[in-house]
């Protein structure tokens, strides 16, 4: 047991996030995940003395710029936890509107491929919403997929996975292909903040120069799995919508929307073959 009351502990470490610019909010997480309870137990529960030894270390690993998320080990999405480390990108909040636009499109008992899946968060919070699709995630990285699988786990999922360079190894019809592939140009990595550019895998962020060569791959190779009436759905960067109807249309897709997330900036295209 620590002989320091657990406020006392909150207080000067919060102290010296503000200091180091880091949000002070990572140390409350931090200390839950150590208490085993939530922030708002943290708060309000100053008067107690648990062990705390290792937060220093875990401390450390974020000021050196490390994600939070990695340090957890977990990051939230979609209302679930999944589980994520450095072979996955972290999930964030503008790919949820991949998972809705998904939900929403597709057919009763419907095929759905999630190409680039990660962790699974995407493929998995599709079929936990929408039982009645059949939800297959492929990835290049088997890294990436050994991360699907222990989320397709612990969330009960009945996804399947496979490995597959885009759609290379896929067989079959899709009545929706799925992706929140890597989009942003080589020169913008540079730009990028250090929790992202030392951190995430690199060929999670950027394909190439472009920015837009696996979107590109996706759509080239998506009319031989994709039905008459199905639908290609993707997270593209920021300003990229002008590059994508190009795209899209040098293709012979129909865009039938873009989406904006919560800062009006076009977040995902819907196409149409």
């Amino acid at each position: 047991m620590s002989s320091e009351r657990l406020d006392a502990v909150r207080t000067r470490h919060r102290g010296e996030a503000l200091q180091r610019g880091v949000n002070p909010r990572d140390v409350d997480v931090l200390l839950a995940d150590l208490t085993g309870h939530s922030p708002a137990w943290v708060i309000a529960h100053g008067e107690e003395r648990p062990d705390l030894s290792p937060l220093t270390a875990l401390l450390a690993r974020r000021y050196a710029g490390e994600p939070l998320q990695y340090i957890r080990g977990k990051a939230d999405f979609y209302s679930r936890e999944f589980l994520v480390d450095d072979r996955v990108l972290i999930p964030r909040p503008e790919t949820e509107l991949v998972v809705e636009a998904a939900i929403d499109r597709a057919p009763r008992g419907g095929r759905v491929v999630d190409i680039g899946t990660g962790s699974g968060c995407i493929a998995i919070s599709i079929e936990r919403e929408r039982p009645d699709l059949h939800v297959l995630g492929v990835d290049v990285s088997i890294g990436a997929l050994a991360v699907a699988a222990a989320n397709r786990a612990r969330l009960q999922s009945n996804v399947r996975l496979a490995g597959s360079d885009i759609l290379t190894a896929v067989r079959g019809e899709f009545d929706l292909i799925v992706s929140n592939p890597p989009y942003i140009p080589q020169r913008e990595i540079a730009t990028l903040q250090t929790e992202v550019r030392d951190h995430e895998p690199m060929s999670a962020l950027t394909p190439g120069p472009r920015g837009t060569e696996i979107i590109e791959r996706i759509l080239d190779d998506a009319r031989r799995v994709l039905r008459p009436d199905g639908l290609v759905i993707m997270e593209i960067g920021f300003g990229q919508q002008s590059l994508l109807r190009d795209l899209a249309a040098a293709r012979n897709y129909n865009v039938e929307r873009f989406i904006d997330d919560l800062a009006g900036i076009a977040r995902v295209i819907v196409l149409s073959a």
